[in-house]
């Protein structure tokens, strides 16, 4: 099997306000949508970030552990240099998002900070001077 990640599935619990967000608020183009029940975002030629009723995909998947509290994984979006991250940090708090972390300098040279989307998914806002970072941005035509 490939290495490889098509789509990121997210279960939300209000369709309409995730739509608000990410559509209405970051400004992110609908590759899909069925209303009231999926939107697929591009999010890299070939990553759909699929945004799901909880109910829709309870009904495709399974039911979800009853138990709240933070899902232990963060979306990454990496940026060029640090007054990216600032300025997609800024946006997720004008679109609604709750800035979980402030950004700020890590010991390895990065520099990120966090915020949560409406269902409580938290994203990393990320400058990686390293190799890896590099080779995301050259990749991306960022850099």
């Amino acid at each position: 099997m490939d290495a490889r990640i098509t789509f990121v599935t997210l279960a939300v619990t209000d369709l309409a306000a995730s739509r608000r967000f990410y559509v209405d608020g970051l400004g992110w183009t609908p590759a899909f949508e069925a209303e009231g029940e999926v939107i697929f975002l591009r999010v890299a030629p070939t990553v759909m970030l699929s945004l799901w009723s909880r109910a829709g995909f309870e009904a495709e998947v399974g039911p979800l552990p009853t138990a709240g509290g933070l899902a232990p994984f963060t979306l990454s979006h990496n940026m060029p240099d640090p007054a990216g991250v600032d300025a997609v940090l800024a946006d997720a708090a004008a679109a609604g998002a709750e800035i979980t972390r402030p950004a700020q300098r890590r010991e390895w040279g990065g520099y990120s900070g966090y915020f949560a989307d409406p269902d409580g998914f938290r994203w990393e806002v990320a400058y990686n001077p390293g190799p890896v970072g590099v080779e995301l941005m050259q990749a991306a035509g960022l850099v």
